[in-house]
């Protein structure tokens, strides 16, 4: 197996791996001690006839509900069934894979008090890629993802809906022809598939993921912009970072002055005399500090995650003290309000780092500040050039902004008001895809406009290293002499920033 889980040291560089690759997966060994000798804990308590929350009991408001033995079996079926009754546009196939490991892990760190096979099984289906239809709507985000949760543990019984080697089927049906038995589910193994944060976590990680990339990509436009511009990297100096010791800004700036070494463009405005300028706009002298912002906004958030990663988010929780003795302790972990508020962090981060880029191509595409021809046209007038790739970049950085309203802040009463207070955690990390498709979009236009910028300051070239990206954009997107619809343009230069062409340049 390529991927041993075993709660405790899952990593975001093996969680890539599974969801986006496909790579398979496994149950530590170690882990398998850990849970069965929580599992024992568990079936002595049923044996023994003592109240334990979601094992003899029902859920939520109906916790003082007293389950019957023989209906403890059912009682699981039931709260799957009755709780997958989510809505909307399914999870993608990645997105699922994401939150099928994630839970797997969370029950593998051996506090769930769930038998060996509920991971086993769920590892299976990773490995023959039988992936549930999980309606993306339906979760506050409380008891950890309840409705997303619910459609995955369907799938598990036999139950629900799947897709398996491009087809939809029912749940049994995908089960079957993978050869995977399901599950018959025992005490407490219904509630603890549910109980958990994998959905929103699921959606958080892959979001911070192409982040990372963003923010690279962004580095490499804005120094491309800075030629385009004929702006001083003079802003980029180590001295001014190490006086504000942001690691961020610093990482940026590092970047933007290696970027740029070696620019004719830049030598040529050096040794100009008719620039009236003295310094360049915010949105070129400021580029480490905005930029570098983002990436410690990020950075704080991954941290989150991380945790998260391999943490017990269900409840109760079981803690075995020796042999099968234990506590069977009902507490909060559920609740994804730490998620929530990093998911809000990274969409304030998202709407920062377009509301840069966008005013860079503003920068460009208006004769006013640009220095070149108006709306990067060798013939305005005649032809409209970039002026309404500008106004695509405005619209995607304005509909960020709105996307980036914070959702931590929010809740509603669910659940007879027992659920009183909720974090909204998976909405706010639903949000965050199309918030980055919106983000690379704007960062593509913003290479176009610096790229054609650069081709009006022909015979000069920029740096060694920008001249990388250039070449990388221009294989994808001609010099635009006379006007022609620049959406394919757009979205072959996002597709080179979505596969880390643009962002290796520094790398």
């Amino acid at each position: 197996m390529s991927v041993l889980l075993t709660g405790n040291d899952l990593s975001f560089a093996q969680l890539d791996a599974v969801a986006l690759r496909g790579e398979n997966t496994g149950l530590a060994p170690t882990a398998v001690e850990r849970m069965n000798a929580s599992r024992a804990v568990v079936e002595r308590v049923v044996a023994s006839g003592v109240t334990a929350y979601g094992i003899n009991t029902g859920f939520g408001k109906l916790a003082s509900v007293r389950i019957s033995p023989e209906q403890v079996r059912q009682l699981q079926v039931n709260l799957v069934r009755s709780h997958a009754s989510g809505v909307g546009q399914p999870l993608n196939e990645v997105e699922t894979r994401a939150m099928m490991l994630l839970r797997a892990n969370a029950l593998a760190k051996g506090l769930s008090g769930v038998r060996p096979r509920v991971v086993e099984t769920l590892c299976q289906m990773l490995n023959a890629k039988v992936h549930p239809v999980i309606p993306s709507q339906g979760s506050v985000g409380a008891s950890g993802d309840l409705a997303p949760l619910a459609h995955l543990a369907q799938v598990i019984i036999g139950e629900g809906q799947a897709m398996f080697r491009g087809e939809s089927l029912s749940g049994g049906e995908a089960m079957k022809r993978a050869g995977i038995t399901p599950l018959e589910l025992e005490a407490k193994e219904g509630l603890s598939l549910l109980n958990g944060t994998q959905g929103m976590l699921a959606l958080l990680s892959l979001a911070l993921r192409e982040a990372d990339i963003l923010v690279d990509s962004a580095d490499v436009a804005a120094s491309l912009s800075l030629d385009a511009l004929r702006g001083s990297p003079g802003a980029f100096d180590a001295r001014i970072m190490h006086a504000r010791a942001y690691p961020g800004a610093a990482m940026s700036a590092r970047n933007m002055a290696h970027l740029n070494e070696g620019s004719q463009i830049r030598e040529s405005h050096r040794a100009a005399e008719k620039d009236p300028r003295v310094q360049d706009a915010y949105s070129l002298r400021c580029t480490p500090q905005v930029h570098g912002a983002v990436r410690d906004s990020l950075a704080q958030a991954r941290e989150i995650a991380a945790v998260e990663l391999n943490s017990a988010t269900d409840n109760p929780l079981v803690f075995v003290r020796d042999g099968a003795s234990g506590d069977i302790v009902s507490g909060g972990n559920f609740h994804g309000q730490p998620l929530a508020m990093a998911a809000d962090q990274v969409a304030i981060a998202l709407a920062t780092l377009g509301g840069i880029v966008e005013r860079r191509v503003e920068q460009m595409t208006n004769p006013l500040t640009s220095m070149l021809p108006a709306f990067l046209t060798p013939e305005p007038g005649l032809n409209s050039g970039f002026m309404i790739a500008q106004v695509t970049a405005a619209a995607l950085t304005s509909e960020n902004k709105a996307l980036a309203a914070p959702h931590s802040v929010d809740s509603i009463s669910t659940s007879g008001n027992q659920e009183d207070y909720v974090s909204m955690g998976m909405s706010g990390a639903r949000r965050l895809d199309r918030m980055v498709k919106n983000l690379r979009n704007t960062i593509a236009i913003e290479l176009l406009c610096a790229c054609q910028g650069i081709d009006l300051l022909a015979p000069l070239k920029t740096g060694k290293l920008g001249t990388k990206a250039y070449e990388a954009v221009r294989a994808k997107s001609r010099m635009l002499s006379v006007d022609r619809p620049l959406g394919a343009d757009i979205a072959a230069v996002s597709a080179l920033i979505f596969d880390g062409t643009i962002a290796a340049v520094l790398h």
